[in-house]
């Protein structure tokens, strides 16, 4: 489904050029939850903005289903890991903001985007305000938002990751359960081993300073995945894959942190 082929990303910095990726290759199949996994710096979110088509690769090139990406497209939604919520609209306003972005009038895009908010189980707050939920209400409206435009690829930039861990992990199961019911293509970035583990098809394990692939990794537990997962042995030996090749690329000798 998509394609990413050779893709280089610079950007100008005070210093000159920095290169914040290189020769990134690899495919995502279609209703993949497929994860993108390394340190800070390593260029995750720039990679997928550019899958967005909120930005344009340096070199190489990114296509769905056969189309370049030259721009955004109905077909991909993204979401944040700050909440992005309009803070003077309601919930169901704000569930339905997508919608109206698309050209949809308000009073449609709220009814079309009330059956997501009770996917997200939401639906007794639509007449709230963010400033009266807590942190995970608030992401569950910025993805019920983004399930109401009916897209085919989710885009996830650390959805969860300003989230405390008790309800990171309430999230993480949450959403397992939303992609075993929707089976959209989702592409997530994180910084976490676990939670890439517990999520993921498939992990793209990321070298850095300049960013680049380093393994793929396929992740054969079978779904749907239950909470008790995290307990094996198989996903412990997962993670610690995961953290033998991350290791030596937490510290960087020369200090250089790519754009992210």
């Amino acid at each position: 489904m998509i394609e990413i082929r050779d893709i280089s990303r610079n950007f100008q910095t005070r210093d000159g050029e920095f290169q914040a990726l290189t020769d990134v290759s690899f495919d995502v199949g279609d209703n993949e939850f497929f994860s993108i996994l390394g340190p800070s710096g390593c260029g995750k979110t720039t990679l997928l903005k550019m899958v967005a088509g909120l930005i344009r690769p340096s070199a190489g090139t990114i296509s769905i289903r056969g189309t370049p990406v030259t721009g955004p497209g109905e077909e991909r939604a993204m979401v944040f890991q700050h909440f992005v919520l309009l803070p003077w609209a309601d919930v169901l306003t704000n569930a339905g903001f997508g919608l109206e972005l698309r050209g949809v009038r308000r009073k449609d895009a709220r009814e079309k985007a009330r059956p997501y908010l009770e996917q997200v189980g939401l639906s007794r707050f639509g007449a709230h305000y963010p400033h009266e939920l807590s942190g995970g209400m608030q992401q569950r409206v910025g993805l019920a938002r983004a399930l109401a435009v009916s897209p085919d690829i989710l885009l996830m930039d650390e959805p969860f990751g300003a989230l405390d861990a008790q309800t990171r992990q309430i999230m993480q199961e949450d959403l397992t359960r939303l992609w075993d019911k929707e089976k959209k293509t989702v592409i997530f970035v994180t910084h976490s081993m676990d939670e890439a583990t517990y999520l993921s098809d498939r992990v793209l394990i990321m070298d850095t300073h300049p960013g680049r692939v380093r393994e793929i990794l396929d992740i054969p537990l079978e779904r749907p995945r239950e909470p008790g997962i995290r307990s094996s042995s198989r996903f412990a030996e997962l993670t610690a894959h995961m953290w033998s090749q991350l290791r030596g690329m937490i510290h960087d000798p020369d200090g250089e942190v790519a754009p992210e």
